[in-house]
């Protein structure tokens, strides 16, 4: 009897880049697929749970990679699901958040192929939680800001100006490369003093952190050579954070002997 081929779509959160930080409705998913389209992950471990024989396909941007437009990234999985079946779609962080995920899901439906949503821990929130910086906190936060650094006219969200003028936390993403527009949007609010933390690879083993403040933390990422993948934390809670306790007094003290 032939099989015939139910094109799926999965399109599944790979979380911040510790292997271990996916869900176990992930694991699931990858162990059903027929064919994985992944991006850059922070963890290509990740991988390890899809079939040996399923087809593996790297779809993202990397530095001296053919990278594949957004309408190819569609098309091919449109293709790979009419021709195999299940395609999961694996995408670090939540899907979601910056992500252009809904965007493949919406392509994936005009066809009339079934689509799943799987989210993910996104790194907002993981990478600052794993250094114990709680992104609000009680009569210390009361929200948070998620912005992009970058939009799809590459330039600076226009967000970031507003929040400078909340009391919020602010987590940006894809900024490193905006940092001194970060800053001086945030000294015009008077915000020199407020804490910054800038993360590298959150949640990996190759994770970097700096700590500092509005007013130093350029001349910190100079010194420990940060630079993206990288989140920037801005906020009253960084300082809070138990983990970070040490560079804090560190950085102070050093301020002071200025």
């Amino acid at each position: 009897m032939h099989n015939t081929i139910k094109p799926k779509v999965t399109l599944v959160g790979a979380g911040p880049g510790d292997p271990d930080l996916l869900t176990l409705k992930a694991v699931k998913a990858l162990a059903e697929a027929k064919v994985v389209l992944y991006d850059a992950l922070a963890n290509e471990e990740i991988l390890a749970h899809a079939p040996k024989d399923s087809i593996k396909l790297f779809v993202g941007k990397r530095k001296g990679n053919h990278s594949y437009r957004q309408d190819q990234i569609n098309q091919l999985i449109v293709d790979n699901a009419l021709t195999y079946g299940h395609v999961v779609r694996l995408k670090g962080g939540d899907p979601f958040i910056f992500g252009r995920g809904s965007e493949e899901i919406e392509f994936a439906e005009s066809f009339g192929i079934e689509t799943k949503v799987i989210p993910g821990i996104s790194s907002v929130v993981a990478v600052p939680a794993s250094l114990g910086i709680s992104i609000t906190k009680r009569s210390v936060s009361e929200s948070f800001w998620a912005i992009t650094g970058t939009t799809s006219d590459r330039k600076l969200s226009s967000d970031v100006a507003l929040a400078s003028k909340s009391s919020a936390t602010v987590v940006i993403l894809m900024g490193m490369h905006k940092l001194n527009e970060i800053v001086r949007l945030f000294q015009q609010e008077n915000k020199g003093d407020l804490p910054v933390a800038i993360i590298q690879s959150g949640t990996t083993t190759e994770e970097k952190v700096g700590v500092g403040t509005v007013n130093s933390i350029e001349e910190i990422v100079k010194q420990q050579k940060l630079s993206s993948p990288a989140i920037i934390v801005l906020g009253e809670v960084v300082k809070q954070s138990h983990k970070l306790k040490g560079f804090y007094e560190e950085f102070l003290s050093k301020e002071i002997a200025r």
